[in-house]
């Protein structure tokens, strides 16, 4: 029994520590302010600093000498995991922590203060009407009079022998409570997001088929997101381009495909038009060309990969090589820029012999080259977030509570005393309007009863 006495008063201890001191830290509004800064700013990094990137991208783009701002390298984002600032342990232990303070903060100060705002309450005392901001003296006013004035103004009213009590407008009070409430599942969406979401990245040609491999991001619990019964097949891509040449809009024609190869839903996309199957969303993201189909002489048309040549910031060209002699000793190299068609053809010395468009042929090399066909790959962002349902309801619910919290919490009371009424009230916004509404109210019932009455003011309220 012993050992069970002092166990429960070693729970009871730490609990009463709990309470006493670290509930009213977690709760200080000054804590939670210092979390939404850091929060912010941590945000702001993962937008500045491109996030899910390669090494390489970073080494050359936050080299050491110079440092961008004198103090940024490639080294200190990958040492403090800026590369993937929202999957990080510390930015989810802010938001854990950020959501104690909201709710710590709910509970201790909230809460109560709306249970204390919903408590009808009476005075009976000059005094608390004289400590009031806004207050008043009538002779020969009757409270029924003042409940019926006060139920016509949407009040709610409660009397208790001398004593009223009006009320309206405590949705103002719930309203910072859903605002709370709403920020609160906004953070578990994104810390579900975080966890249980990935970010994958395809090259894919047209008319092939792929499952999602390639993924650059992805949280630890992220495995029964990735789609594994299901691919999703190319079936054509292609650019639309400008009278003038430039790219206006990339498509791509995607067929989600189940095990047996059966399509099951089909779509074309293009950027801001993403397909979503099972959770999983696809983007037009990126292009590039993949191949290109050629004869040579009256061969059968074959297909040669290209690949991107490194242009040292001159813009993007793929290039391949194409045999001229049965024994590859001697060849030429075709080069392209876009999808329009165009391919450039130059010799083993380098000098550019020809421009053919897809569908033509040149001599070169002794031989007759033919360019079939110029094949795009399609440049696909994959994502899955469970989390963004999530936020969304956090959103919509934040947006509904801000309107609530606009609602002014107004209050009056009354006591009858005799031939004296006393009455004051308080608001907690409107001010203005608040006081004009006090100042309606005590006209009518002077003009109800015809009263010589004695108003006495104990505040400046203005004249409206």
């Amino acid at each position: 029994m012993d050992t069970q006495d002092s166990e429960l008063n070693e729970k009871i201890n730490i609990f009463k520590i709990f309470r006493r001191e670290i509930l009213p830290l977690l709760a200080d509004l000054r804590l939670a302010i210092t979390l939404l800064l850091i929060i912010a700013i941590c945000s702001i990094s993962g937008t500045v600093i491109e996030q899910a990137e390669s090494i390489d991208f970073y080494k050359e783009n936050y080299p050491e000498k110079p440092a961008l701002f004198g103090f940024l390298t490639w080294k200190l984002i990958l040492l403090l995991e800026l590369d993937h600032v929202y999957r990080t342990w510390w930015f989810l232990l802010i938001l854990i922590l950020f959501g104690a303070s909201l709710t710590a903060c709910t509970f201790t100060r909230q809460l109560p203060a709306l249970k204390s705002a919903n408590r009808w309450k009476f005075y009976d005392r000059k005094k608390q009407f004289e400590n009031l901001a806004l207050s008043a003296e009538i002779e020969t006013a009757s409270l029924d009079s003042l409940e019926k004035i006060l139920r016509l103004r949407g009040y709610y009213t409660s009397k208790e022998g001398d004593k009223l009590y009006g009320r309206k407008g405590i949705i103002g009070k719930v309203g910072p409570i859903i605002v709370h409430a709403s920020m609160l599942i906004i953070l578990a969406g994104s810390i579900i997001g975080s966890m249980t979401g990935f970010i994958g990245q395809e090259i894919v040609p047209s008319g092939e088929t792929f499952q999602v491999k390639n993924i650059v991001e992805a949280g630890v619990f992220a495995e029964s997101q990735i789609p594994k019964n299901w691919s999703v097949r190319v079936n054509r891509f292609w650019i639309d381009y400008t009278p003038e040449g430039a790219i206006n809009q990339f498509y791509s024609d995607l067929s989600v495909l189940d095990k047996s190869g059966e399509e099951v839903d089909r779509k074309t996309i293009f950027v801001n038009q993403p397909m979503r199957y099972h959770g999983v969303t696809m983007y037009q993201a990126d292009w590039a060309i993949a191949a290109v189909q050629v004869r040579v002489n009256k061969s059968p048309v074959f297909q040669l990969p290209m690949g991107k040549l490194n242009t040292a910031g001159g813009g993007r060209i793929w290039g391949t090589w194409v045999p001229t002699k049965p024994d590859l000793s001697e060849g030429i190299s075709l080069l392209a820029r876009d999808l329009q068609g165009t391919v450039l053809i130059y010799d083993a010395t380098g000098k550019l012999v020809a421009s053919v468009r897809e569908g033509m042929s040149t001599e070169v090399n002794g031989v007759t080259l033919f360019v079939d066909k110029i094949i795009g790959s399609t440049g696909l962002q994959i994502k899955a977030d469970p989390g963004i349902p999530i936020v969304y309801l956090g959103f919509g619910l934040l947006m509904l509570s801000v309107l609530m919290s606009y609602v002014s919490h107004s209050q009056i009371w009354a006591w009858q005393q005799k031939e004296k009424l006393y009455i004051a009230g308080k608001t907690n916004r409107a001010s203005v309007g608040f006081e004009r509404e006090m100042l309606n109210i005590l006209d009518i019932l002077k003009s109800d009863k015809n009263s010589s009455s004695k108003e006495l003011l104990f505040s400046d309220v203005g004249e409206g």
